[in-house]
C-alpha cells in the first residue's frame, strides 16, 4: 500500500481540532483565514510581465460565532467537559 502523502480536512474539522487544542467546552467557534496582499510584476517563463495580486495566507484560527454555519462546531458536543473537569470548575 503506498503511503500517504496528503491529509485533507473539512473547515468543521479543523474547528474541531482547534477547539480542542485550546481546551474550550462551550460556545459556537468557526474557523477563519486573515489574508494578506500584495502585487509584483510577473513573468511567466516568457519576456513578457504581468502585474500580478499575490495572496498569502497570514493567519489560521477560530473565532466565536453567534450563528451555526459550515464553518462552525459547538464546543459542548465536540469538546465537552468530563466528570473530571466539572468537579474541579464547579470549586
Amino acid at each position: 500500500m503506498a503511503e500517504a502523502t496528503q491529509y485533507v480536512f473539512s473547515f468543521k474539522e479543523l474547528a474541531e481540532m482547534l477547539v480542542k487544542k485550546q481546551d474550550l467546552h462551550e460556545g459556537l467557534w468557526g474557523v477563519y483565514v486573515k489574508f494578506g496582499i500584495n502585487a509584483g510584476n510577473i513573468s511567466f517563463g516568457g519576456s513578457d510581465h504581468f502585474p500580478t495580486a499575490m495572496v498569502p495566507i497570514l493567519e489560521i484560527g477560530i473565532q466565536k460565532q453567534d450563528e451555526p454555519s459550515s464553518l462552525t462546531v459547538d464546543a459542548a458536543v465536540v469538546n465537552p467537559l468530563s466528570a473530571k473537569n466539572k468537579k474541579s470548575q464547579s470549586k
